[in-house]
């Protein structure tokens, strides 16, 4: 029998009422914020940033693909990871969806990361993926936009993170009920947890006017749930995001085939 709470139907309707008032406003909150983002002053781009994607090298003007506005994942994979992060995997598994919305609504969606080129289309082919996908490998893009950090800047600092100074690095500690994350997710991306560890999730918003790109927004950690379509539909599920083990998710094609 279970432990939660029951009721009738009447009285579930009632609750369920009071929760949508808030629920409703909650929305019109985040409206708001929306407006104040999209109001947020534009800072231009002076320095000439330079990829490689899979059709060649490219400037950041490029990856708008003849497009007004790109958005970029800041996906975690290092030039030494041998697979993509975890977590940001599973945040990409719904890009090819709505990228071809965004796409036919002057807004271009496309990762970004430090790996060579070589390994985003590798892993992109075992993902199934479509997305545009970069490397930023040798520049500074990622450095720049608070996403990557040097080994010396993990141990003595002097470096930021979701617009807070970023301390140095302590080893992971372990989540409740085993591994921690950080190492969980070091073994799966095929590196170590300290290498794992320099690569930080993000996305970046962009525009190009009379041929001018322009920075206009960015969020990091916590600010990227909003994106992730699992977590949306967990929240609304009857045990939520259950994660009192700890993180439970993997690359897709790594889940027990039932």
């Amino acid at each position: 029998m279970t432990t939660h709470e029951t009721a009738t139907r009447e009285q579930w309707l009632k609750t369920r009422l009071e929760l949508l008032k808030d629920e409703k406003e909650l929305t019109r909150r985040s409206d708001e914020l929306a407006r104040r983002r999209q109001a947020l002053p534009w800072v231009r781009i002076e320095k000439a940033y330079r990829f490689e994607t899979g059709k060649g090298s490219a400037s950041l003007a490029d990856l708008f693909d003849g497009r007004s506005q790109l958005l970029v994942y800041h996906f975690m994979f290092g030039a030494d990871y041998k697979a993509g992060c975890p977590t940001c995997s599973t945040i990409a598994d719904g890009f090819d969806g709505f990228a071809v919305h965004l796409a036919n609504h002057d807004v271009t969606l496309a990762a970004v990361s430090r790996a060579p080129v070589a390994k985003l289309e590798a892993f992109k082919r075992r993902m199934g993926w479509t997305f545009p996908w970069a490397s930023s490998l040798g520049g500074d893009f990622n450095y720049d936009f608070n996403t990557s950090i040097t080994e010396e800047q993990q141990h003595k600092g002097g470096f930021e993170y979701n617009y807070r100074p970023g301390k140095p690095a302590a080893n992971p500690k372990p989540e409740t009920g085993g591994e921690s994350r950080p190492n969980k997710f070091a073994v799966m991306s095929g590196t170590d947890a300290a290498t794992y560890m320099r690569e930080r999730p993000g996305m970046s918003a962009f525009t190009l006017e009379d041929g001018v790109v322009y920075h206009t927004y960015s969020t990091y950690a916590r600010g990227l749930d909003g994106l992730w379509g699992m977590y949306q539909w967990l929240d609304r599920a009857p045990k939520g995001r259950n994660e009192s083990d700890g993180a439970w998710w993997r690359h897709h094609d790594q889940y027990a085939k039932g």
